[in-house]
């Protein structure tokens, strides 16, 4: 297995943690405080914007990687603002959680397409981005609900997009087809 493959389940791997710890202390703790949910979903969008600009940055040059970079870039942003306005109301973190699970969950979407040969279970990725909308649709339909339903929501979205990110960094594949060792044409490739 060459340095790109184990670099690429390495960081689908800490993408995974970084959902499953956030998604577990969200269903432990559901009565949490706004200040500490907004504190955890801050970090959590920061270390996956953080870990996704990475792996895209490590990505051949001649792959589409825009689509990653304003994912990536769209999680570091949401997490900065998060960090900035720790007092900002359930309402405003809700709205911009929603936007957040929508722009991701498009970007998933085309990058489950765009991705296809180079990953053996495309429809995983976009199982996400589809989870992510429609988690978003749920968040903006009903603002006014409770903070329990809307940490449910969160939660459960966070723990489905572990067991993705956990079954691309385990599954066969992220094979590399191009003779220099790259992903670089490769029609094959596969996670």
């Amino acid at each position: 297995m060459n340095a790109d493959v184990r670099a690429s389940r390495a960081l689908f791997a800490v993408r995974g943690v970084a959902a499953l710890i956030f998604g577990v202390l969200t269903l432990v703790w559901p009565g949490i405080t706004l200040a500490v949910l907004v504190l955890l979903w801050g970090a959590y969008v920061m270390v996956e914007g953080i870990f996704l600009l990475v792996g895209e940055i490590r990505r051949p040059s001649g792959t589409r990687r825009w689509i990653a970079f304003v994912e990536s870039l769209a999680g570091i942003g949401a997490g900065i603002v998060t960090f900035l306005w720790p007092g900002i109301t359930a309402l405003a973190l809700l709205w911009v959680i929603a936007a957040w699970m929508a722009v991701t969950g498009a970007l998933e979407i085309s990058a489950a397409f765009h991705r296809r040969r180079e990953v053996r279970v495309p429809w995983l990725i976009g199982v996400v981005g589809v989870l992510s909308i429609a988690a978003a649709v749920l968040l903006a339909v009903a603002p006014v609900a409770g903070a329990l339903a809307i940490t449910w929501v969160i939660a459960w979205y966070a723990l489905v997009a572990a067991a993705v990110y956990f079954s691309l960094a385990i599954a066969p594949g992220l094979k590399s087809t191009a003779s220099d060792g790259s992903f670089r044409g490769a029609r094959h490739a596969t996670v």
